[in-house]
C-alpha cells in the first residue's frame, strides 16, 4: 500500500511508539507535585522540553507544549497581538498560510484589527520586499510559514525576518511542515509546530516565544506551561513527540536526498505520461517529500477515489474534494490550475517500488476519469466564423473547462468563446487552462446567475 499523505499526518515513528509506551508507566502523575511520582513526571517533561528546544534552536524556557499545532498558532498570534497592542493592531500574513493562521487573521479583523495578506507568485513564494512594503508603524505582528503545506514551496523566512527586525516587528513562523528536516533559519520571534507532522503522536503542538518578545496570553490561564497553555500536560505524548523529533532529525540528511530523488522522478515523469498536466510549486526551493500536480479535465474527488482503489492515499487542493466547492486558497493565490489536483507527500521510508507503481498506475487512472467525464479527444475541429457561447451554469469543476476545450476549435483564430459559469473554480481554472493551452484569456464579465469568462483563440 502507498500512503502518500505525510503532509497531513506522518505515520507514527517507531521511536515515538517506544517512548509513548515506556512513559505511560512513569509520566502519569502531576508534574507540579513534589512527591516521588510527581518528580518523575517533571523529569520526563523537562527532558522532553530540552530535547525539543535543541531541535528547534531555542532555550528550553522559551518553549511550551500545547494540545495541537493549531492551538499553538492561535495562542501565539493572539498573545503576540495583545502584547503589542500599544504599537497597533495591524497584522501581516501571506495568502498561502495554513488555514489556522488565516482563521486567526479573520478573527482579528472582525475584532477591529487590520490585516494585510501578502500575495505570492505562481510558484507559491512570497516576495520579501512585499512584506517589507507592508510593514507600517502600527504593525503588531507578521506571520509566515516556513514551507507550504500544499505545494511544498519553501519561503524566504530569513529575508522576511530581517525586514521585520529592522522595523521592530516580531515574526511568527508556522514551521509545522519543515521541522522534521531542520531548524528554521533567520531571526524569527515566535515559532509553532505540530508533532503529528513529523511522526509524533497527534494532540501535541509546540509554541516558542523568544525572550524579549512582548506576549500576553489570552483567555483563562493557569500555572502550567508558563501560563501559555492551560490544562494538564499529556506527558507520555509529549515525551513521544520530542523523542520522534530527535529521531527524524538524525535521519533527515540521508532521507532528504532519497525523497528528493523520488519526488523529482514524479515531477519529471508525470507530465510526460499524463497529457495536459501542470506540476505546481517551486521546482528547487521545496521540501524533500512533497510534489503537487493538476490534471486538466479531471474531477479531483473521482481521481482520489480511483487512486485509493489502486492502493494509494493522496490528498488534493481541488475544489471538487471540498464541501464548499471552492478551490484551495493556496492554488487560487498562486493562480494555477486547481481541477484534478493531486498532492503526493512521501513519508520517510517510502519504498522506491511504491513510487514506481504509482507512476505506472496514474496514466490509466486519469484516462478513465477523463473518459467518464467526456473530456475532449485531441482532434482538430474545422473552424467556422462567429463567436460561441457555452452555458455551463449549474455544472461543477471540471465540466466548464471541458466544455470550453470541446468548442475552442470551432471558432477561427481571433474568435472568442464566452463560458457562462457559476462555479467559483472557473474563475481560476479557465485562465489556467488558457495559459496551458496557448489561448488568450480576455477577462470576466457579469452575467445572469454567474459570470461570463471570455477566451480568444490564438492558437
Amino acid at each position: 500500500m502507498g500512503y502518500f499523505d505525510a503532509a497531513s499526518a506522518a505515520p507514527l515513528h517507531p521511536v515515538a511508539r517506544q517512548a509513548l509506551v515506556a512513559s505511560l508507566d512513569e509520566g502519569w502523575a502531576d508534574p507540579g507535585r513534589l512527591y516521588r511520582e510527581g518528580r518523575r513526571a517533571r523529569m520526563l517533561l523537562d527532558a522532553a522540553r530540552e530535547t525539543a528546544a535543541e531541535a528547534v534552536g531555542c532555550r528550553p524556557d522559551e518553549l511550551v507544549f500545547t494540545s495541537s499545532g493549531t492551538r499553538a498558532v492561535h495562542t501565539g498570534i493572539a498573545g503576540a497581538l495583545a502584547g503589542r497592542r500599544r504599537a497597533g493592531r495591524h497584522l501581516i500574513v501571506s495568502a498561502v498560510e495554513h488555514s489556522s493562521v488565516l482563521h486567526a487573521a479573520d478573527v482579528h479583523e472582525r475584532d477591529g484589527g487590520t490585516v494585510t495578506r501578502a500575495g505570492v507568485g505562481r510558484t507559491g513564494t512570497v516576495d520579501p520586499s512585499a512584506y517589507a512594503a507592508a510593514l507600517r508603524p502600527d504593525t503588531a505582528l507578521a506571520c509566515l510559514q516556513s514551507a507550504n503545506h500544499e505545494v511544498g514551496t519553501e519561503q524566504p523566512v530569513a529575508a522576511v525576518a530581517e525586514a521585520c527586525r529592522a522595523a521592530g516587528v516580531p515574526l511568527l513562523v508556522d514551521a509545522a511542515q519543515s521541522l522534521a528536516w531542520g531548524p528554521v533559519e533567520g531571526g524569527w520571534s515566535l515559532l509553532t509546530g505540530s508533532a503529528h507532522k513529523w511522526g509524533g503522536p497527534p494532540g501535541v503542538g509546540l509554541l516558542v516565544v523568544r525572550k524579549g518578545v512582548r506576549f500576553a496570553a489570552q483567555g483563562p490561564t493557569d500555572e502550567r506551561e508558563s501560563g501559555r497553555a492551560a490544562g494538564f500536560e499529556d506527558i507520555p505524548a509529549i515525551v513521544a513527540a520530542a523523542a520522534s523529533l530527535r529521531a527524524v532529525r538524525a535521519e533527515a540528511a540521508h532521507e532528504a536526498v532519497r525523497l528528493r530523488e523520488l519526488t523529482e522522478r514524479i515531477r519529471t515523469r508525470v507530465p510526460r505520461a499524463v497529457p495536459d498536466t501542470e506540476v505546481v510549486g517551486d521546482p528547487d526551493r521545496r521540501l524533500p517529500g512533497i510534489v503537487t500536480f493538476s490534471c486538466l479535465y479531471v474531477d479531483g474527488e473521482t481521481l482520489l477515489h480511483a487512486l485509493d482503489t489502486e492502493g494509494f492515499s493522496v490528498s488534493s487542493g481541488s475544489s471538487c474534494t471540498s464541501s464548499t466547492l471552492t478551490p484551495s486558497h493556496v492554488l487560487r493565490a498562486m493562480g494555477v490550475l486547481s481541477e484534478g489536483n493531486v498532492r503526493v507527500s512521501l513519508p520517510p521510508g517510502t519504498a522506491e517500488a511504491d513510487v514506481e507503481r504509482f507512476l505506472s498506475v496514474l496514466p490509466g487512472v486519469v484516462a478513465r476519469v477523463r473518459e467518464k467525464l467526456g473530456a475532449p479527444a485531441p482532434v482538430t475541429v474545422p473552424a467556422r466564423s462567429g463567436a460561441l457561447v457555452v452555458d455551463a451554469r449549474g455544472k461543477r469543476c471540471p465540466i466548464p473547462v471541458i466544455e470550453l476545450a470541446k468548442v475552442i476549435g470551432e471558432v477561427p483564430v481571433g474568435g472568442e468563446v464566452r463560458v457562462l459559469a457559476d462555479d467559483e473554480a472557473a474563475r481560476l481554472d479557465i485562465p489556467a487552462w488558457c495559459e496551458m493551452r496557448g489561448q488568450e484569456y480576455v477577462g470576466e464579465e457579469a452575467a445572469d446567475h454567474g459570470s461570463a469568462y471570455v477566451v480568444r483563440r490564438v492558437a
